[in-house]
Parts: structure tokens; sequence; C-alpha cells
């Protein structure tokens, strides 16, 4: 499984860098200036988070191999950084290259996860040892 969330990692790091590109290039002039803050947030936020997920999936990989207990809650932080980063940064993409404005009630559920995800970070480092 662990394989699953290092490619999930790998690709939205991806996404992430090929999004923030076009319209560092490709969308200049062409889309509102909001539009361009919308994708450098998507991509900026998208890339953090990505990096976040590769971190935490390489615990998982020492778990499997017998080097230390493992985390409890990576199940639960792994899906929420992926479904952060889909829904937070392919939100706000989305709406940069198009006019569908209404999904801008969807971006919070993405950041809603990225807290989640933390949180679950925190807990589990609290209870790391235990």
């Amino acid at each position: 499984m662990a394989r699953f969330w290092i490619f999930a990692a790998g690709l939205n790091a991806f996404v992430a860098v090929g999004m923030g590109a076009f319209a560092a290039h490709g969308l200049e002039g062409r889309v509102s200036p909001d539009a361009l803050d919308w994708v450098q947030t998507g991509s900026r936020y998208g890339l953090v988070h990505a990096v976040a997920l590769l971190a935490v999936s390489l615990f998982d990989i020492s778990r499997q191999e017998g080097a230390g207990s493992g985390l409890r809650y990576l199940p639960l932080i792994q899906s929420a950084l992926l479904f952060g980063c889909v829904v937070f940064s392919g939100t706000l993409y989305i709406m940069a290259l198009t006019d569908l404005r209404f999904l801008g009630a969807v971006v919070p559920l993405g950041g809603v996860a990225f807290l989640l995800a933390w949180l679950a970070l925190m807990l589990a480092g609290l209870r790391q040892g235990r």
C-alpha cells in the first residue's frame, strides 16, 4: 500500500509544479489576476502537502519493515492529505480555468482535510512510544 501513497505524492507534486509553471508561462494575460492567484495558491499548497504525504508514507515503509511501531493514525493522515490535495488544489485549478466560481464553496473542504491530517500527525506524535 505504501507504493500507492508514494505514487500519489509524486503525482500531486507533478501536477502542482506543472500547474504552477502553466500559470506563470501560459495563463498570464489569459485569465484574471484572481485566477492566477488561485492556481499559485493551489500549486503551493499541493506541493507542500505532496511532500508531507511522501514523508508520512516513508513511515509506512519503515513500519512494514519492522523499524519502529509505526503510526496508528497513518491511514487517516495519508487519506486526508490526498483528499486535501485533490479537493483544495484541484478545485482552485478548475475555478481558474473555467467560469465555475460556485466551486469556491468546495475549497474549504480540502483545507479542513489538510487541518485534519496535521492534527492526526500531532496526535500520532504524542502517542508515539506509548
